[in-house]
């Protein structure tokens, strides 16, 4: 782990060039949309969006996605997607959570990929994210499990070398979040420097706030 923060501003034009990347985005909509029940009136919060990968996946089968990420550019890609693509019922908002930007609004579903290892404290994340819910409201997240630190090919930014599942469903309840499940969303191969492949896990979690 790293106090370092990585500048995700830099990397944000290639982003969408790496497939595993894409199709890992592409595994975790599949496993959002098999275990939620994602409906046409849902207004959802895309935590930590970047370009848009998973929140253009749901965006046909819910009412409105606001993409929040503390990155610019990684929005900027995402913004020239959605005027690019007409999306009228997409938007952004750049925040940074960890120093004190507030959510923008309530939801319905709040959903984020791949986020929560780069935060540094995550119990008053979920708090957060629970006050952003509507009763009733549901959360899906999709994180690494543990991986030794051999899934990033530098540290810079990751704060989690992926998780526990147990301790973190330990961190929802603790945030007043019930119902809440855990499933295998996708498996991740990829190229290790000795040349080798390691695949790595992503499980989703998902909650809800008491109605």
């Amino acid at each position: 782990m790293t106090g370092e923060q990585r500048d995700f501003n830099i990397v944000a034009a290639s982003w969408d060039a790496n497939p595993v990347r894409v199709k890992l985005a592409h595994d975790v909509v599949r496993a959002i949309r098999e275990t939620i029940p994602l409906r046409p009136e849902m207004d959802v919060l895309d935590f930590g969006c970047g370009t848009g990968l998973l929140s253009l996946g749901l965006l046909p089968q819910v009412h409105t996605i606001i993409g929040v990420d503390s990155s610019q550019g990684m929005l900027d890609v995402l913004e020239a997607k959605i005027r690019e693509q007409h999306f009228s019922t997409m938007k952004t908002c750049r925040a940074d959570l960890e120093h004190g930007d507030p959510l923008p609004g309530q939801f319905d579903l709040v959903v984020s990929s791949m986020t929560f290892h780069h935060i540094q404290r995550i119990e008053p994340l979920l708090d957060s994210l629970y006050a952003a819910l509507r009763p009733g409201g549901r959360i899906a997240i999709a994180d690494l499990d543990c991986d030794n630190g051999k899934f990033h090919d530098s540290p810079e930014g990751v704060f989690h070398n992926g998780f526990d599942r147990c301790v973190l469903k330990n961190l929802f309840e603790r945030a007043g979040f019930v119902a809440l499940r855990n499933r295998t969303a996708a498996l991740v191969r990829k190229p290790a420097p000795d040349g080798e492949t390691r695949s790595f896990t992503v499980f989703l979690m998902t909650g809800q706030k008491p109605g």
